[in-house]
């Protein structure tokens, strides 16, 4: 059964707006999410919500009705709020009219099986986490095998990182790895890791992709470091054909998931 909070000071209201800091997801392993979208997506994934909060407005819809069943099953708690709340959780004007808190899951990088999938996606210092999730996004729709996170980036379980992936990030396997870890890996790779490198040679598209292929990615600024541009079987380059000299690393990354996977 659901109850009905309408404090500010609430003890679970604060934990949930807690989960906008890095700090409090780390401690808890736990994530927001926005929007019974996103919300029926992990349901169907089996992915049940810890929290489930709702307005008035989602009062009665099938999906709400359906997760809702889905939180109780699990043992989550369902809470019913104002909208005032909903505008403080979510730090918007015009909030979901659901959010619900989960649990984070990582998949260890010894345990991914690159045989599963034609194209997987390694990522190195990604700083910004719109990219993040519209990366994880495309690699949802592409049908790569996972996105594996290497060094220092930003968290995917951030609220707009989240949000970018448009319930992705419950369908997609992510792992993280530090630098070291992640070099001595990839000497276990059975196909190509596919770099790219604005001073490479070879054409993204006339490339050898040995499948399956590991399309890995520098971060938004200063792109692959020499170290890992080393490890890779092959640099690729997306041509410039305008006056402009590089790509936003979300779309440069979609464009090489599909090039490495089809």
């Amino acid at each position: 059964m659901s109850r009905l909070v309408t404090s500010h000071s609430n003890p679970t209201v604060k934990a949930v707006k807690a989960l906008h800091m890095r700090k409090a997801r780390e401690e808890s392993g736990q994530f927001l999410a926005e929007g019974l979208k996103i919300v029926t997506e992990a349901v169907e994934l089996g992915h049940a919500p810890k929290i489930l909060l709702y307005g008035k407005d989602a009062d009665g819809h099938p999906l709400l009705t359906r997760a809702v069943a889905a939180t109780e099953k699990a043992g989550g708690e369902v809470i019913e709020v104002n909208r005032e709340i909903l505008e403080k959780i979510a730090k918007r004007d015009n909030p979901q009219a659901v959010l619900a808190v989960f649990d984070q899951r990582f998949t260890p990088l010894q345990t991914l099986e690159p045989q599963a999938a034609k194209v997987w996606v390694g990522l190195h210092r990604v700083r910004d986490p719109g990219n993040l999730g519209t990366i994880i996004r495309t690699a949802d729709a592409a049908g790569a095998g996972g996105v594996i996170l290497v060094g220092d980036c930003c968290d995917p379980y951030s609220v707009e990182a989240v949000r970018a992936t448009m319930g992705s990030i419950f369908a997609v396997p992510i792992a993280k790895a530090a630098e070291a870890e992640f070099i001595a890996w990839r000497d276990r790779w059975p196909g190509s890791v596919v770099g790219t490198l604005l001073t490479a040679t070879v054409d993204h598209k006339s490339a050898d992709y040995r499948r399956p292929s590991l399309v890995l990615m520098g971060n938004e600024q200063a792109g692959l470091t020499p170290e890992l541009a080393a490890l890779c079987d092959v640099n690729v380059k997306i041509p410039m054909r305008g006056r402009a000299d590089s790509l936003n690393l979300s779309v440069a990354t979609g464009i090489m998931i599909y090039a490495a996977g089809d």
